[in-house]
């Protein structure tokens, strides 16, 4: 016999409430890069900081990334309908796949640029010394990326939403090509021009680490991919104790964005009803669901345990 209970609102927080500070946070991030994508720019130009110029060309493209990760954000908030009968929440692993293709494009861009810039050097061209303004700039995109980096972190460890935990890793890389960019303007100021445009290249080396690590986790999100062991030895645990529960057989589970379904197979006694089955069934699915804060539905199938 199969029993079934759904839940879609069995999750840590309410969705509206999830939604909401989702898009906050996207909202923030697509008004902070646009900030720093004009100011990053225009002053990388204005002080030759080839590795300034390519964070503001990070940055701009942060903009771009921001605005397409917000439409899928808001897609996500879609509710469940005949096609899709647990939601849209997939539409947030796709915006973290659009946000690493952006970071990994960035950082090709970005390594090519700084390396050009130090073949002109050490092939004896002349390399105009960077203006220290460049250095408050960074310090500033240091300072309110910080800011948003714990700000977004927290959210996204809140909605587990991959889109805002991928944005998070985003304000990270910010924080370290900022930090690079310091150090390559200083070394410049003190007579070792090749330090600019190597400090670029290392900031394409964060990103690209960085743009990789969210394509993978990303891409498991929609492969399926499930926590096995670990998913198992929960429910086991979850499972121990339940009146008439004679065992388990299988457990398997797939995904729908951040939520898991489970269907699991148990063994009950030959000797009762089917509406006794039933009562433990429901127990089952109850303590999956209770003690499960991302289980959005549980599927029980029971049979009579086998003879010894």
């Amino acid at each position: 016999m199969t029993s079934t209970i759904s839940d879609s609102t069995n999750s840590p927080m309410d969705q509206n409430q999830r939604a909401k500070m989702s898009s906050r946070s996207v909202n923030l991030a697509l008004i902070a890069n646009t900030l720093l994508a004009l100011l990053k720019t225009s002053v990388g130009i204005y002080s030759h900081s080839s590795a300034l110029l390519a964070d503001g060309i990070n940055s701009t493209s942060d903009v771009v990334y921001n605005a397409a990760v917000a439409v899928f954000i808001r897609a996500s908030r879609k509710p469940a309908d005949e096609d899709h009968p647990y939601g849209h929440s997939q539409f947030e692993s796709i915006g973290a796949l659009v946000i690493a293709a952006f970071i990994t494009t960035a950082a090709f861009t970005i390594f090519w640029n700084s390396v050009q810039t130090m073949f002109d050097y050490l092939s004896g061209g002349e390399v105009t010394a960077v203006n220290p303004i460049a250095v408050y700039v960074a310090f500033f995109t240091i300072l309110l990326k910080a800011t948003l980096y714990f700000f977004t972190k927290k959210v996204g460890q809140k909605t587990n939403n991959p889109t805002v935990i991928a944005l998070a890793l985003d304000h990270r890389n910010d924080i370290l090509s900022a930090t690079t960019v310091v150090i390559g303007t200083v070394a410049s100021r003190l007579g070792y021009a090749w330090a600019d445009p190597l400090a670029g290249a290392i900031v394409a080396v964060f990103f690209l680490m960085s743009g990789i690590e969210i394509l993978r986790d990303s891409t498991d999100i929609l492969m399926d991919t499930v926590p096995g062991q670990t998913l198992e030895k929960e429910i086991r645990a979850s499972l121990e104790g339940v009146p008439g529960l004679e065992g388990i057989e299988q457990i398997q589970a797939h995904r729908f964005g951040q939520y898991l379904v489970v269907n699991i197979t148990v063994f009950v006694s030959g000797d009762i009803t089917v509406r006794e089955g039933n009562v433990i069934a429901d127990e089952v699915e109850r303590r999956l669901m209770d003690d499960n804060l991302y289980v959005q539905a549980v599927h029980v199938h029971y049979h009579p345990k086998p003879n010894s």
